[in-house]
């Protein structure tokens, strides 16, 4: 997607931290989906980059949220060891990318996420 126009330093901040919060979720139970939901529930009606990213960020974090019980789940048939990695480094690849773009001014599209929130 390409840069808008007339992009303050502070919304570009918030667009990425809409990504980077969901790194929280190392820490906090369930903080890869928390971080990103309330900076987008606080920041959305002030501007649409940050709602754009904010919908964005969340419909990742949940996607992979979901894919991640999935390869915990798999982890019986052996499997799931293998996919949960995959998972872990493929989250967190992308979730830099998006923070870096965002911070960039632009937009980003998740690969392979379900969209929750349009």
């Amino acid at each position: 997607m390409n840069q808008p126009f007339g992009l303050h330093k502070e919304e570009k901040t918030f667009g990425m931290l809409c990504h980077l919060l969901a790194l929280s979720g190392l820490i906090i139970p369930l903080g890869n989906i928390i971080g990103p939901l309330v900076m987008w529930l606080i920041k959305k009606d002030q501007s649409y980059f940050v709602d754009m990213h904010g919908k964005e960020s969340l419909n990742f974090q949940i996607s992979i949220t979901i894919y991640s019980i999935v390869s915990a789940l798999l982890i019986f048939v052996l499997i799931g060891i293998v996919t949960s990695i995959i998972v872990f480094i493929f989250w967190l690849a992308m979730t830099i990318i998006a923070s870096i773009r965002a911070s960039e001014g632009n937009g980003y599209r998740y690969p392979l996420t379900i969209r929750f929130f349009k």
